[in-house]
């Protein structure tokens, strides 16, 4: 199956069996908008994040505020997370208990409560945190306020095939799996950040959308991902490109598949896929994240039997959030998980000769990088 197979079953809702008790089930979002009063962009992202279904009660279960700590209570709500990057950056949490949580079962799905929906095409919401709440340990997340309502067009997929298959799906063989619907979407409405309005274009809103979900997370955790792509070989914008880099450490059936990565590059309409999961394929991948005072790097070497890709990314750690997630089991091990939408890189497409010799395809510059990176301390 190629990578830009749509697949919309997989943006069903994943958590049955050990996963009900056990697991949690995300849909991310992320886009730029334009400010309406001053011309400015701004990455936006939102999130809607289930949790632990079966130890539902008639209010959210917070994992992390102290007195179900001390109880040992596992979490158990939909939390819908958002916020932005760059200046003014913020993260924003609002929680719902699972008795007023409205999922389809069928395809394609839609998740609704109260005036947040999020399906295939429709993302609209709103989130405001008090200054009190915010204290609140259990709500991980700053203070503020916005309001969504757009539409969505998922043109190109990143479908990583086998590994998120209904046999593996059905086996819960993986700890935590991953499906990029729309690697390449295009948003159109509008946003509202703390009283600020701003307007989302398709052809300029650099959309993404992927789901993820399992019993835990990865750790490293890495992610790259853009469709904002001008060739250094012609300075031509590419119309028909994005890419999108995943995974870290994955483990099937407990067992950990260290530094390993998924990768996609759609190239003006030519697919490249460096998938770990189709041996047959030759993929290989060498990977590094660094830390400084001031940034976050990433830097990736992916092959296969025909082409090779090089990724070089940096985001300022100013522009950035230390996202928070709780794991269904009640622990929070990812504390310093960076998370971006302003990232900037450079990419080389190689084409690779049987005799492993490298012929430059092209070189690529991207901005509006998508990104993150954390490791378990």
């Amino acid at each position: 199956m190629p990578f830009n197979t749509h697949d919309i079953e997989r943006d069903a809702f994943m958590l049955d069996g050990t996963f009900a008790f056990e697991g949690y089930d995300w849909w991310w979002h992320s886009f730029t908008g334009v400010n309406d009063r001053t011309g400015e962009e701004k990455q936006f992202f939102v999130e809607f994040f289930t949790c632990n279904p079966a130890l539902g009660k008639d209010v959210p279960v917070l994992g992390q505020s102290p007195e179900n700590r001390a109880r040992h209570k596992r979490p158990s709500y939909l939390m819908v997370k958002a916020g932005c990057w760059g200046e003014g950056k913020c993260q924003l949490h609002r929680f719902f208990p699972w008795n007023k949580v409205r999922i389809t079962d069928s395809v394609p799905f839609m998740v609704h409560i109260d005036d947040c929906t999020v399906s295939e095409t429709i993302l609209r919401g709103s989130v405001t945190v008090t200054e009190e709440q915010a204290l609140d340990p259990g709500y991980m997340c700053g203070v503020g306020s916005m309001q969504w309502d757009l539409r969505i067009d998922k043109k190109i997929p990143f479908n990583v095939g086998y590994g998120a298959s209904e046999p593996l799906r059905k086996a819960k063989a993986f700890e935590m799996y991953w499906h990029a619907e729309g690697m390449k979407s295009l948003y159109k409405g509008t946003v509202t950040l703390n009283g600020e309005h701003y307007t989302v274009t398709p052809g300029t809103s650099y959309g993404y959308a992927d789901k993820n979900w399992g019993r835990n997370f990865t750790s490293p955790w890495v992610w790259l991902s853009s469709w904002s792509l001008i060739s250094t070989r012609t300075g031509k914008r590419l119309e028909n490109s994005v890419f999108d880099i995943g995974g870290g450490c994955p483990k099937i059936y407990g067992v950990p598949l260290k530094r390993k990565l998924l990768g996609a590059f759609l190239y003006e309409g030519t697919p490249y896929e460096f998938n770990f999961s189709k041996p047959w394929t030759g993929t290989k991948t060498v990977f590094r994240s660094k830390e400084t005072g001031s940034e976050i790097f990433w830097y990736v070497v992916q092959e296969n039997n025909n082409a090779v890709m090089t990724t070089r990314v940096r985001c300022r750690k100013k522009d950035m959030l230390l996202v928070n997630y709780e794991a269904p089991d009640g622990s929070k091990r990812h504390n310093r998980l960076w998370n971006g939408g302003n990232g900037v890189g450079l990419i080389r497409l190689y084409k690779k000769s049987s005799d492993g010799r490298r012929t430059l395809i092209d070189e690529i510059k991207a901005d509006r990088i998508g990104c993150e990176y954390g490791e378990y301390r």
